[in-house]
């Protein structure tokens, strides 16, 4: 089996999303590699991909990963979970050269070596879900696993309403997440498998047991990126000290993406900042 590719430092690295869920992703990457530059693309035009058949999650992704590939990126993030699911293999044939990387694999393997009992609970849009792409993957790495999954929709309008704690947070959590958690044999990892739900985590854990797990694609995504990363001394004019650049694309309405986005990303976005672009 022929070894991944490994990502250069000396060109932007690639993140594309739907919309600004992968912002999530975007923030662990730039945490992880602060002197790395960026380039974020946010399909906002068309999301959400999650109710598009996948042959149009496809194609939406290759005109991304184009409109990308013009900013002359090294390496390519696959930010959202329904693209990962849909779109990795024609990705892959379209650029064979470019290192491609998805958001499901690494949090599949994270969540097989974080549980102890090899009972995981997935939650996601329902179009990931219904797809089934967490499931195959978890159960490619350890057929025996024991996989619950569960759509959880009502989180990504949380998410970007704000509302990631506090009563009524948690009150949808529980009632998605009581029935998964319930009975001496409930799951004792959750997975989250949609880039709006990091965000979450606190409402999730005042609603969980306490031992249990949580795997955010976010973060296994930056160190499954990250152990791609050629040494530092293979690009010497990338200097650890100095702070990468982020460019920021839309393709549609930059008012919002900057508002909604600020809260996935961390801190304040300008709009005058994102570029809209035609893809």
């Amino acid at each position: 089996m022929t070894a991944p590719a490994a990502i250069r430092r000396d060109a932007p690295i690639g993140v594309f999303d739907s919309g600004v869920g992968g912002l999530t992703v975007l923030r662990a990457l730039s945490q992880a590699l602060p002197a790395q530059d960026f380039v974020y693309l946010g399909d906002t035009a068309r999301l959400p991909y999650g109710t598009k058949s996948p042959d149009t999650v496809a194609r939406y992704s290759l005109q991304c990963a184009q409109a990308l590939l013009r900013r002359g990126i090294g390496a390519l993030v696959v930010a959202c979970n329904t693209a990962s699911a849909s779109a990795l293999g024609a990705l892959s044939a379209r650029y064979p050269q470019l290192p491609i990387v998805g958001v499901i694999e690494p949090g599949a393997q994270a969540a097989v070596a974080a549980s102890r009992s090899q009972h995981i609970a997935v939650i996601a849009t329902e179009g990931t879900i219904h797809g089934g792409a967490y499931q195959t993957a978890i159960r490619r790495l350890n057929p025996a696993a024991r996989v619950l999954s569960r759509a959880c929709s009502m989180f990504v309008a949380l998410a970007e309403e704000g509302w990631t704690s506090g009563p009524v947070a948690e009150a949808v959590a529980r009632r998605y997440l009581d029935p998964v958690f319930s009975g001496d044999a409930a799951p004792d990892t959750l997975v989250l498998g949609c880039t709006h739900f990091p965000i979450l985590t606190a409402a999730l854990r005042a609603v969980i047991p306490p031992h249990v797990q949580i795997v955010d694609s976010a973060a296994t995504t930056a160190q499954s990126l990250m152990e791609r990363m050629l040494p530092t001394e293979s690009a010497p004019r990338v200097l650890e000290s100095d702070p990468g650049r982020i460019t920021w694309l839309a393709t549609d309405d930059a008012e919002r993406f900057a508002r909604v986005g600020g809260q996935f990303f961390g801190r304040a976005l300008s709009a005058e900042a994102v570029e809209i672009v035609d893809l």
